[in-house]
């Protein structure tokens, strides 16, 4: 995994949870599962990125 990637994968989970906190402060339900969908593709992204890792190694 490149250090570009981990850094966006990162920023992406973060947001994340940001917009989750924020959603939750707010009420705003869509703002709240938003930002847990943006935590699940930043999740997704590392594993992806893992796998890759994984097969370049061998």
């Amino acid at each position: 995994m490149g250090l570009d990637d981990k850094i966006g994968n990162a920023a992406e989970k973060l947001g994340g949870k940001g917009k989750e906190a924020a959603g939750e402060a707010t009420g705003d339900e869509n703002l709240r599962t938003e930002g847990q969908t943006d935590q699940a593709k930043g999740d997704l992204k590392q594993a992806g990125e893992k796998v890759k890792d994984a097969f370049k190694k061998d």
